[in-house]
């Protein structure tokens, strides 16, 4: 297999002689760093790293870091990146005033999305998640679920799903696919609710599971959306089936989402923006990993989700993007670090910890990705010329990738 060697490394960040599978509470203060150090891969694996003085003399490929820093690419486990076309008129809508309860009782929101989904072809609904997926890799990104939710429909869900597919198939990301018919209740079904339940229970679930299309199944299980005893039905059918929860909760209200989580065994309960001691007791009991959403409090101008009181309850957080179209447009992750740090008052550290090993995790993903470990995916970035780690969230703008790896090979700008 051929091999990839970085040499004259400044810092290799989060290198684990001992990989962890997820990083806790007062741990999350901590980042291992190698400094002076070399990086070798073999195919799609890290092999070794360690101090300079040990480096092999050559490699296949080698690339001189110049005494710049490597870090593992970030994992991203929480995104809507297939959608179609985009929602600004509902950004001027919310400068105006107007909530996103509003706009999605207006039949904006999701439903506004469902709506041009089912106008769009499979190909070209390929073609621009293509695109942002793409934009997500050159910003450090090597990993990310992504979600259905946007069809409300079986024919529409399962055509989600497959660009999905398609999009595992051709590009160098790591994807996890999320089934999410209980986005919303598409608005031939208003007043008719458990219907749609059903819906989603006796024939989405089945055909998703027949595809073999999903890895996890997702709930809207917040206020003006779906019940907890909704969601339940619909996590305990989908266990039948063999797709492991995840959870949208809390975003609106404290609405018993990380509770019904917690109880069918969620991977992660996300969003968690109106969280009380009450969900973040229910949490140190379970495996379950809390995960905010900066980006979407930044842009609905929602509260940011209370991780320094989760993380000092010995929790391992996680944050992820939300790459969507209404509520947060964006899938830079490296701006969610700085949110991290700027308005959720995370260390760097903690924050870069909570968007590599603990979204790994949170994508059930630890045991390969996350980190620089031998035997994980070789999945990281060389950065730009800059002075520290803490430089990273704190020049918020400042584009500091210079050359991504994924599976041990180098992506060029407009490759994949």
């Amino acid at each position: 297999m051929p091999t990839l060697l970085i040499k004259n490394i400044g810092q290799l960040v989060q290198a684990e002689t001992s990989p962890r599978p997820r990083v806790c509470g007062d741990d999350m203060s901590h980042l291992p760093i190698v400094h002076n150090a070399y990086l070798l891969c073999e195919g799609d694996t890290i092999k070794a790293f360690g101090d300079m003085s040990e480096a092999p003399a050559t490699a296949d490929t080698v690339i001189d870091a110049k005494g710049r820093f490597v870090m593992p690419s970030f994992c991203d486990s929480h995104t809507h990146i297939v959608y179609a076309g985009s929602r600004e008129h509902e950004f001027i809508d919310k400068i105006n005033g107007l909530s996103y309860e509003e706009i999605a009782r207006r039949g904006g929101g999701i439903l506004n999305s469902a709506k041009l989904l089912h106008e769009t072809s499979e190909d070209e609904l390929y073609r621009q998640a293509l695109v942002r997926i793409r934009e997500m890799i050159h910003f450090g990104t090597g990993a990310c679920d992504i979600k259905s939710g946007y069809g409300l429909s079986t024919e529409d869900e399962l055509k989600m799903l497959r660009v999905i597919r398609r999009l595992k198939e051709t590009t160098p990301m790591t994807i996890r696919a999320n089934f999410l018919g209980a986005h919303a209740v598409p608005a031939e079904y208003k007043g008719r609710q458990a219907e749609y339940v059903d819906l989603i229970c006796e024939e989405m679930i089945p055909a998703v599971a027949e595809e073999k299309l999903a890895d996890f199944i997702d709930v809207f299980c917040d206020t003006g959306f779906f019940t907890v005893e909704e969601t339940a039905r619909m996590l305990e059918t989908g266990a039948k089936y063999g797709l492991r929860p995840k959870i949208h909760a809390n975003e609106l209200g404290v609405s018993g989402g990380v509770q019904v989580g917690v109880k069918y065994g969620a991977l992660s309960v996300d969003h968690l923006e109106r969280t009380t001691e009450v969900e973040i007791e229910c949490l140190r009991h379970s495996d379950t990993i809390p995960t905010g959403l900066p980006g979407t409090s930044f842009f609905l101008n929602l509260p940011f989700t209370p991780v320094k009181e989760m993380i000092a309850a010995g929790l391992p957080v996680a944050l992820a993007s939300d790459y969507n179209p209404g509520s947060t447009p964006s899938g830079n992750m490296k701006f969610v670090l700085s949110l991290a740090c700027i308005k959720m008052r995370l260390t760097p550290a903690q924050a870069i910890n909570a968007t590599t090993i603990n979204t790994a995790a949170a994508l059930g993903l630890s045991g390969s990705h996350g980190s620089i470990a031998v035997g994980k995916r070789a999945n990281f970035y060389i950065t730009k010329d800059i002075p520290s780690v803490d430089f990273i969230p704190y020049a918020y703008t400042t584009d500091i990738v210079d050359t991504v790896v994924l599976n041990g090979e180098i992506i060029e700008r407009g490759d994949c």
